[in-house]
């Protein structure tokens, strides 16, 4: 027996291709800071850092673990199943693995980037 998850009246999307979708949107969101950062030429806290997490990695670093995030997210979205952006269920399963990844560590770079309280000129209040 297949456990499933409805996706449409005609569709029905496995359980473990809404997993690798919530997955794939995860990795998919963690590459565009690492990307943006290292082809900008800036460093960025990655896992290679010392502390990992904390301290900063070169440009190079980010670069390559920005694209093997996009590897990574490639895989899981387009390789398992059939991925459809247009089906509700999918760009969902894919939204919120990019959400639940992207709070928290904006939350938690925030802290060593000025993110979680934005002030200085141009600051409304």
């Amino acid at each position: 027996m297949a456990f499933t998850t409805l996706d449409t009246a005609a569709h029905v999307m496995q359980w473990s291709h809404c997993v690798a979708y919530v997955l794939g949107g995860a990795f998919l969101a963690n590459a565009a800071p690492h990307l943006v950062s290292g082809l900008m030429g800036r460093p960025f806290q990655s896992p290679f850092a010392k502390p990992s997490g904390q301290g900063l990695s070169s440009s190079l670093v980010n670069v390559l673990w920005g694209f093997f995030n996009l590897a990574a997210g490639y895989v899981l979205v387009c390789q398992v199943g059939n991925f459809d952006l247009r089906s509700p269920a999918h760009a969902g399963a894919l939204g919120a693995g990019a959400l639940l990844l992207s709070v928290p560590t904006a939350r938690w770079f925030g802290r060593f980037n000025g993110g979680n309280t934005p002030e200085g000129p141009g600051t409304i209040r």
